[in-house]
């Protein structure tokens, strides 16, 4: 099978479409390459949407956790010590294994099941908590000067959060929240080992890695595809949220401007 070929044969395998069976034997390069990168469509999938709605869920819970009110700020703190006190990996089987269990009470928590919504749930949560803590230590660093200047102005409430508090939150706290968005694209590949199912052999790219490695039984050709995969996403978010930062902080001096670094968690 020629590289044409196979692209249009397995480019879209993950979602569904073009061939069903997976290659048998003598697996070519184009193969391998092709139908990792498919899969690699799951993990932009999680990591984009988990990131895009736990951004929102992470501040919500900063604010949360540094309001005055009990009853804002003791959910906030149980949230992120519980998301932040758990590993990963158990909070997604934890997750499976609830599921099922509501899904034997009503039919409405059958979607939950699959990776596709379960998984994607757990990943939110997660980084909700991780970012949330990033968030609320950047808020308790703002410039006391910054939010007396504010009061100067009559900026109060919302607006004062909104033209004052957020944007430098956001801005000191963009660095380590840099790490935190590649440690969660990194973090896709758990759903692979949980117990939600890939359908109908639609996985993520570990799942389409470790195919071609047992039937090969050579994992030196398929596990550093599906690294050089990550480490062309992990460049691509760099870049990205490098741009982010410069726009952040595009009113500071030149050697002021904090610089987004990859500062990889050997644990977590």
């Amino acid at each position: 099978m020629s590289c044409a070929e196979a692209f249009s044969s397995y480019a879209l395998r993950s979602l569904g479409y073009g061939e069903r069976l997976l290659p048998r034997s003598d697996f070519t390069l184009c193969e391998q390459v092709i139908l990792i990168g498919s899969g690699m469509i799951w993990n932009v999938y999680f990591g984009v949407i988990a990131l895009c709605l736990g951004f929102l869920l992470a501040t919500a819970v900063a604010v949360g956790k540094a309001s005055s009110k009990r009853w804002l700020r003791k959910p906030s703190e149980w949230f992120i010590f519980i998301f932040r006190g758990s590993p990963l990996f158990i909070q997604i089987f934890f997750a499976y294994a609830l599921f099922t269990s509501l899904k034997g009470v009503s039919p409405v928590f059958d979607p939950f099941t699959s990776a596709a919504l379960g998984a994607l749930i757990v990943l939110l949560l997660n980084t909700a908590a991780y970012s949330g803590e990033i968030f609320y230590g950047a808020l308790q660093s703002i410039p006391k000067g910054d939010i007396e200047a504010a009061d100067a102005y009559g900026l109060t409430g919302l607006p004062r959060f909104r033209r004052i508090v957020w944007p430098t939150m956001l801005r000191l706290a963009w660095p380590a929240y840099t790490n935190e968005a590649i440690f969660l694209f990194h973090a896709t590949t758990l759903v692979f080992f949980s117990g939600f199912p890939a359908w109908r052999q639609q996985g993520d790219a570990l799942y389409y890695a470790n195919y071609f490695a047992d039937k090969t039984f050579n994992p030196f050709i398929a596990y550093p595809i599906l690294a050089g995969y990550f480490i062309l996403f992990t460049l691509i978010i760099v870049g990205i949220f490098g741009l982010v930062n410069a726009r952040l902080n595009r009113h500071l001096p030149a050697s002021r401007r904090s610089r987004v670094k990859y500062r990889p968690n050997l644990m977590r």
